[in-house]
């Protein structure tokens, strides 16, 4: 009991003495011992049972949670589509820290799943994966390098499968229909700031005197069926777009690869990336001609594919939209940027339906899959 608690008790029992008999006032004073101990056992059947090295006695079992919860906890609509994920992101059966703690693969993508869906402390999912602070921390990195290891690579090169030159003529042929002005548009490119926690150091360098806040950039490619294929960063929150496009050499592989005919197929950005024939960008001035004026008209509109590719990472994944706990030098804030959008196209992959640049388009993505072959 607490201090309160204890003057509430020794009050009761001065009261009770003033009963007419002492039989009347022994009895009182063994009711009061024994709802005292009670409410001490009730504590001590509360606290959880801990193992060793601090490992809870439970185990966490996904097969308990519905399907409400699965979506709510781990962003995938059943514990059965978790279960397919674990398998196609290669998470072994069982996997081991560095420190030599030990989990299953589905509960290392699980404890990833739920850390990155919204903010949170390791001393809340210990309540429910029945594990330490410690050991929750060295899974959650090892489930993070694990899929950044072994599937960064499925946005940050453009020579991907679902890429080739017919499936990018059939992107073009989707925005053309939607009313686009240009003909051979295949993706949408833009640039944005993650605020991040101010740092002790470089504050000048990661200050973003557009946005008002300390963060670091990325560039970001996004096709018609709903795909973040290209992303690029992070760099310091101060730079320009067009710094991180020359920085990511995009436009030189473009330049080599992406024409069919003789053609060039392009993307299309805002007014802050240069015009090139693989990249275009509206019609800047005060004295447009009402053609260019419709040219602007007709991008914009399609355009805003690119705001719902970067707006869905951080839906999905609103651990990454909180700046407090993306630390820079103490948390690696661009590889949880980088894994939050890979699982966000498996979202996109394993659930087009959901998607509303999917629906707008009327483009299917490619299986979840081909997407991770």
């Amino acid at each position: 009991m607490d201090s309160s608690d204890s003057d509430q008790y020794d009050e009761d029992l001065f009261n009770a003495q003033d009963m007419d008999t002492d039989d009347e006032f022994d009895r009182e004073v063994q009711r009061r011992r024994r709802t005292t101990q009670d409410f001490d056992l009730l504590l001590l059947n509360l606290k959880p049972s801990v193992g060793r090295r601090g490992i809870l006695a439970e185990n966490f079992d996904l097969s308990k949670y519905t399907d409400y919860q699965c979506q709510r906890y781990f962003r995938f609509h059943t514990a059965q589509d978790v279960e397919q994920l674990r398998g196609l992101l290669r998470m072994p059966d069982m996997m081991r820290t560095e420190t030599g703690t030990v989990a299953p693969g589905l509960e290392v993508l699980c404890i990833t799943l739920r850390r990155l869906a919204y903010p949170c402390r390791y001393v809340d999912l210990g309540t429910m994966f029945r594990r330490s602070e410690s050991a929750l921390c060295q899974l959650f990195n090892l489930g993070l390098n694990h899929i950044y290891d072994n599937f960064s690579p499925k946005i940050i090169e453009l020579n991907q499968p679902w890429l080739t030159l017919p499936q990018l003529h059939m992107y073009c042929d989707v925005i053309a229909d939607k009313g686009a002005a240009l003909q051979n548009c295949w993706g949408f490119i833009d640039g944005t700031v993650r605020p991040i926690c101010k740092p002790s150091e470089i504050q000048r360098e990661l200050f973003n005197g557009h946005k008002r806040v300390h963060g670091i950039k990325f560039q970001s490619i996004v096709t018609p069926d709903g795909l973040i294929a290209n992303l690029f960063g992070p760099m310091s929150g101060r730079r320009h777009d067009a710094a991180l496009l020359n920085a990511s050499g995009l436009l030189d592989h473009m330049e080599r690869h992406y024409n069919i005919n003789g053609q060039p197929l392009c993307i299309y950005g805002d007014p802050a990336y240069p015009q090139r024939p693989h990249l275009y960008r509206p019609f800047l001035g005060h004295n447009l001609t009402p053609q260019q004026q419709q040219f602007n008209t007709d991008m914009s509109s399609v355009r805003q594919a690119v705001e719902f590719g970067f707006g869905k990472v951080v839906e999905n994944w609103a651990f990454l939209d909180y700046k407090k706990n993306l630390k820079l030098f103490l948390s690696p804030v661009g590889k949880l940027y980088h894994v939050g959008a890979i699982l966000t196209n498996c979202l996109t992959c394993m659930y087009p339906a959901h998607g509303g640049l999917v629906n707008y388009f009327e483009i299917d993505p490619p299986s979840i899959d081909e997407y991770l072959q």
